[in-house]
């Protein structure tokens, strides 16, 4: 059995070997993918813009087509631009310069007539009324309470009654757009305290943002030098890295091979040894055994020759048969074994050793000799940083920062002036509906009339015996007119006031505040003294407030905008090869020198070659063949034989069996002890011809991997050294291009990108020009509106009053023939 185990044993030894060789074939084909030679650095993100309030939109207004239009034909001339600067050159005083007032009646021209009829509005309708109500009085101008009666005065009546109430509908009309308008302007009014603060806070929040948004691109480059500031901190790594990845392809399969012939000699040398302790335990067994076998032969070839022996000449000759004279020689085999020894003294595994400490110093040895360049790089690293950390410098932050405490100022008296202006508001939004009330008044005396007129009025009356319905109708009119004449030319003077208000505001300020005619207005030069909005600014360039809403209406950025490109030269600032010529320039100072290293001696691979031709002499099969001669010897043919040859003797009987019996227990000793050890040394004999049959091929393709690796590491590994190191350059100034061409697009194209500061405007402009002015001009018109027709109103109720009022004279006509009643004829004494 234990011979057995050692046979089971062998067969593992033998399966290893195998696995090693086909290990050592495989090993050239497999290779790593390549690694990423450039990692993805700091991707900048897109500035993020600040979120704003929802400001008024631009709104037509209530009646402003209407007003617009009648303000149009009144101020038919273009914005007095040239006028304006001269009134304020000299600060108003032009009392003495005919000229100048000429210019400002003929441009006034429109509201100076309509003011003009408004005077005489207002001084004509206090003193007709006057007039007229003293020459009623005596008995004139309708007064006297007497209607003639005429075919024609119904058809009057109801021409009167229409005229009435057309001009009636009319001035309600306008009386209810003066409602309108009166409640709009309070909503505007009401609204306006929140839409500036919003506006305002929208202004806050941009130029809170600009810093915010320059500070990140400030950080970006903070960023993109600390990435670049971490990959030279870590350049033996990343560098290394690289470098070896270039370096294990030939590298690595030329030490595996190495490493598995080692693997190979190993187990020779194992094999060999385990042969020579077989074959040395054969060779004592089988000399046993010889001098048993010859012995026993002798004794029978004694036995068969005594006279007592029948019939056993015959066996003579089967006599010569019996033998056991064999050996076990293998040729060339201390050859094989002293080169075996040679290379396992060269220890190839540490060979492997070498070439594998070589390959693992790298990132080392390039982090110490670039220890001198990566301290003055990031040195310089930091200068540059620093150079752009300046440029903020530049900007005019300082200036936003002003404006934003401006604002903030007028944010503050918004809020404190607020309730202050919503009790004003309160107040005039009360007298404006005492106003429409008071409008509303004639209009209700003037419906009233209409109403109770015709359904009190008959037909068949007399004007003196007309009903109370009636005659309640007719006083309404008159009522009617009456108020008219008492409150038009009061009403009247509020809307010359407000016209002349209202319109030049229109016409002088949100008219050309919408065409941008304003703008343009403030930007003439020296109308403000000492502003110059560029060097208000800090800029080197002139701006005009027109230049920067167009550009701010477009959405521009601040670069763009405040020009400035003629303040900062961003090209010459985010110019990377500046940066990087001196820091390549260091780099090129500087040089990684890798130590050499020899995978295989000359001597060696002589050593390897001889082991491949020494095991490739080695003529295994006559090993083979001799073991198996040994193993056909059977020692128990004989045996029997002889038992047969005993069985017909007396004589002899005895020592023939005793002969048969020292027979068969050699036989049964040769096949104990010698057949096992047989079978063992015939194992170890397979193994080592399987490493004969392929031993020339593997150290052939060792010899090469290793050649080849080695005139690799020889001619290239200095370029290679310095191709990486170009490319790990590269690598960081791309960090440094890719941050540049980010923070020029994000300087141009997204910093302060100022709509917020034109959406402004505009809504100051909707909240003061669209809500405001226009419902106060819409408030005036509809005003005036009532008060012209309030004269063909006060005409017409009066006369229409006339035929609804009971008259204290009456006027009697037959088949439409008026007869009048003549006094009978007295005769007076004498």
């Amino acid at each position: 059995m234990g011979a057995y185990r050692r046979v089971w044993r062998l067969g593992g030894c033998v399966g290893a070997v195998l696995a090693w060789i086909g290990a050592l074939f495989l090993g050239s084909s497999l290779a790593q993918p390549p690694a990423d030679s450039c990692p993805t650095g700091v991707t900048p993100l897109n500035l993020s813009q600040p979120q704003y309030q929802s400001v008024p939109g631009a709104d037509t207004g209530f009646m402003s087509g209407v007003v617009q239009s009648f303000l149009h034909t009144v101020q038919p001339n273009p914005f007095p631009k040239d006028l304006l600067v001269k009134l304020l050159e000299e600060n108003g005083n032009i009392y003495n310069d005919d000229k100048t007032i000429k210019e400002i009646l003929l441009y006034e021209v429109g509201f100076l007539v309509c003011a003009a009829i408004g005077i005489v509005y207002i001084i004509l309708m206090p003193l007709v009324g006057f007039c007229l109500a003293c020459c009623r009085c005596c008995g004139h101008c309708g007064g006297h309470m007497y209607q003639k009666q005429t075919k024609a005065v119904h058809c009057h009546r109801r021409g009167f009654y229409w005229a009435t109430l057309l001009t009636t509908l009319v001035i309600l009309s306008g009386n209810i757009c003066m409602f309108f308008s009166n409640q709009f302007l309070k909503g505007s009014v009401e609204d306006s305290s929140v839409e500036l603060n919003n506006t305002l806070d929208n202004l806050q929040t941009y130029l809170t943002a600009v810093p915010q948004q320059i500070d990140s691109v400030l950080v970006g480059s903070n960023e993109t030098v600390d990435e670049v500031t971490r990959s030279l901190n870590n350049i033996g790594n990343l560098l290394g890295k690289e470098i070896q990845r270039r370096l294990e392809g030939p590298l690595k399969p030329a030490l595996q091979s190495v490493r598995d012939i080692a693997n190979v000699v190993n187990s020779t040398s194992v094999l060999l040894v385990r042969l020579d302790s077989t074959l040395t335990q054969v060779r004592s067994d089988v000399s046993v055994v010889q001098a048993n076998v010859s012995s026993v032969r002798d004794r029978i070839n004694s036995t068969l020759r005594n006279p007592n022996c029948t019939a056993c000449s015959a066996y003579q000759s089967e006599l010569q048969k019996l033998t056991f004279a064999t050996t076990i020689a293998v040729p060339s085999l201390s050859e094989l074994q002293s080169a075996v020894n040679n290379v396992t003294k060269a220890d190839l595994n540490s060979k492997v050793k070498e070439g594998e400490d070589f390959f693992a110093s790298i990132p080392q040895k390039v982090t110490n000799d670039t220890k001198d360049v990566v301290q003055n790089v990031t040195q310089q690293l930091e200068d540059i940083k620093r150079q752009i950390s300046e440029v903020k410098g530049n900007i005019p932050v300082s200036a936003l920062r002003n404006i934003s405490d401006t604002l903030g100022e007028a944010q503050r008296y918004i809020g404190m002036y607020s309730q202050q202006s919503e009790r004003v508001e309160m107040i005039r939004w009360g007298v404006c509906i005492i106003l429409s009330c008071s409008v509303l008044l004639v209009v209700v005396c003037n419906l009233l009339g209409l109403f109770l007129g015709p359904v009190g009025l008959s037909s068949k009356d007399e004007p003196t015996e007309r009903s109370s319905t009636a005659d309640c109708g007719g006083t309404f009119l008159m009522a009617g007119a009456g108020l008219s004449f008492l409150f038009s030319w009061l009403f009247m003077l509020v809307v010359l006031v407000l016209f002349i208000l209202g319109g030049n505001v229109y016409t002088l300020i949100c008219q050309p505040w919408r065409s941008g005619q304003l703008l343009q207005f403030a930007d003439t030069p020296g109308l403000i003294q000492g502003f110059n909005l560029g060097k208000t600014l800090g800029l080197k360039s002139n701006l005009t407030l027109t230049e920067v809403y167009n550009d701010c209406e477009k959405n521009r950025p601040l670069w763009t905008t405040l020009h400035l490109y003629d303040l900062i030269d961003l090209n010459a600032l985010l110019n990377v090869s500046k940066y990087t010529e001196e820091i390549q320039q260091h780099f090129n100072r500087n040089e990684i020198k890798l130590s050499t290293v020899t995978l295989l001696t000359r001597d060696i691979r002589n050593q390897l070659q001889s082991f491949s031709d020494k095991a490739h002499d080695v003529d295994f099969s006559s090993v083979t063949q001799q073991i198996n001669n040994i193993s056909s010897i059977d020692l128990i043919e004989t045996a029997d034989r002889l038992d047969q040859l005993a069985a017909a003797q007396t004589g002899v009987k005895l020592e023939l069996t005793r002969e048969a019996t020292d027979l068969r227990e050699i036989q049964f000793y040769i096949n104990t002890a010698i057949i096992p050890q047989l079978t063992h040394l015939n194992s170890t004999i397979d193994a080592l011809g399987v490493i004969a049959s392929h031993i020339d091929r593997t150290v052939g393709d060792v010899l090469r991997e290793v050649g080849t690796a080695q005139d690799f590491l020889n001619t290239n590994t200095s370029q290679i050294v310095k191709a990486e190191s170009r490319g790990f350059l590269d690598c960081q100034m791309g960090y440094f291009t890719a941050y540049a061409d980010w923070a020029n697009f994000t300087i141009t194209q997204q910093v302060g990108l100022c709509g917020p500061v034109a959406e402004a405007m505009d809504s100051a402009e909707v909240i003061v020009c669209s809500n405001m002015v226009q419902s106060l001009n819409a408030f005036w018109f509809s005003l005036g509106w009532c008060m012209i027709f309030l004269v063909p109103s006060i005409v017409f109720s009066i006369k229409l009053a006339k035929f609804y009022r009971r008259m204290k004279h009456s006027d009697n006509y037959d088949n439409h023939i008026a007869m009048s009643i003549i006094p009978r004829a007295q005769v007076q004494p004498y």
